[in-house]
């Protein structure tokens, strides 16, 4: 595999994490663990692949991100509502998801859903700079929804890091009592958090079906949206800290798929476990190094006082 076809697999593996953990950055910098990324990106998956289904690939696109919206809006009434524990709440996203769109996609596709070749969103924005030496075969002669990434990532810290909107979320998520003090609405502000990280989570879905694999399968995120937690982690709650964590991931990913093909005789299983073992090692690493925000996990009820 040459570097720059290597360079290309490893961006592209790298697409639906990033996707999801830019959401992660959004939801846990507003203080609510989002432990039901992997939920959100396989509702994206299945939004995705009901929408092309009936409409084409950028039907897809909108049911995909609407059933996003689905996921954030049911986890955000949990957690911030009802100030249910987040983790615990994830988890039963994630398992509702699961047996969800298992059973919907039996009944939608008719048991044919591993059969289908769906439309899908391929074709690169700039074709004319795909020749460009290592950077057009592996970002330019890509799919739009890998060239809209990193317009995403750069959009997302400016709002974070540039608008009274984000200072607001930041603060929740450090001091959701002062904040509140200086009237920013908590709740409005955790609630945008889930809704917006679990759409960008589905765009990872979507990015899956859509411009991968073009079909839909039980489970078919396979702990990717775990995999962004990690990330989230290892980019210490940053945009671009994550961004480059997800792609560190994707390297590896991209590596377990060359060794399959070059190591024929071994198990398949010993490499599909490389990027999730990377995720552990460098968890590890990290361990007493970094902090999260302040006030993450903590849920919050205003005075009445």
């Amino acid at each position: 595999m040459a570097l720059d076809e290597f360079t290309a697999t490893a961006l592209r593996l790298s697409v639906p994490v990033a996707y999801a953990a830019l959401g992660g950055v959004v939801a846990e910098r507003a203080g609510v663990y989002h432990v039901a990324l992997e939920g959100a990106m396989l509702a994206g998956c299945f939004g995705a692949a009901l929408g092309a289904f009936h409409g084409g690939a950028m039907m897809g696109l909108m049911v995909g991100m609407l059933a996003g919206v689905l996921v954030g809006a049911l986890l955000a009434a949990m957690t911030v509502t009802l100030r249910l524990p987040q983790i615990v709440c994830g988890i039963s996203v994630n398992l509702l998801v699961i047996g969800l769109t298992a059973y919907l996609s039996r009944i939608v596709f008719s048991g044919q859903a591993n059969t289908l070749h769906l439309p899908g969103l391929v074709d690169p924005w700039l074709p004319a700079l795909a020749g460009v030496p290592v950077l057009g075969p592996a970002f330019f002669a890509q799919p739009p929804l890998m060239t809209a990434l990193p317009l995403l990532a750069a959009g997302i810290w400016w709002w974070l890091h540039r608008t009274h909107a984000g200072l607001a979320l930041r603060a929740v998520g450090e001091a959701p009592r002062c904040a509140d003090a200086n009237g920013i609405d908590v709740q409005r502000t955790r609630w945008t958090a889930v809704v917006v990280a679990s759409v960008c989570a589905a765009l990872g879905g979507c990015f899956i079906v859509l411009s991968q694999v073009f079909l839909f399968s039980e489970h078919m995120t396979a702990g990717k949206g775990f995999i962004a937690l990690a990330a989230v982690i290892l980019g210490r709650w940053s945009v671009w800290g994550a961004l480059l964590a997800a792609v560190f991931f994707g390297g590896f990913d991209a590596l377990q798929l060359k060794l399959q093909f070059s190591q024929p005789d071994l198990p398949y299983q010993l490499f599909v476990a490389l990027p999730y073992v990377a995720a552990l090692l460098a968890l590890f690493g990290l361990m007493g190094r970094s902090s999260p925000p302040h006030a993450v996990g903590q849920p919050y009820q205003r005075s009445t006082r």
